[in-house]
């Protein structure tokens, strides 16, 4: 397996879970409140679902991953946007930050591969 490959479906897998909490968890639904951005919390989690499961069908269509990592790097550049805003300290905000850097690069090496 090659290590796109792992990451991937590393951030395929996660934003699969992170979106599907939001639905179990009430403490995700909290965080939404907290950012003050509750009207937005469902709409987060289909896209985060939507990304996740956009990213192992980019697998095998790179044009899903292209559009899935792209989408997910905008949605967690917005996430570090949200902690920033609401003064959360860098721990709090480093899963958001790794997961826009993941996803970024995901994204550019999905652009290598259609260039090829």
């Amino acid at each position: 397996m090659s290590l796109l490959v792992g990451l991937v479906v590393f951030s395929g897998i996660s934003f699969l879970i992170y979106g599907i909490a939001y639905f179990t968890s009430p403490k995700m639904k909290s965080e939404f409140i907290r950012f003050g951005l509750e009207k937005f919390g469902t709409l987060t989690a289909i896209l985060e679902i939507l990304g996740g499961l956009g990213l192992l069908v980019g697998l095998m269509l790179n044009f899903f991953l292209l559009i899935s990592a792209g989408g997910l790097a905008l949605l967690m550049l917005l996430g570090v946007g949200a902690r920033l805003r609401v003064k959360d300290g860098f721990l709090d905000t480093l899963p958001a930050l790794l997961f826009f850097v993941l996803n970024s690069f995901i994204f550019i090496e999905s652009i290598k591969i259609i260039g090829d």
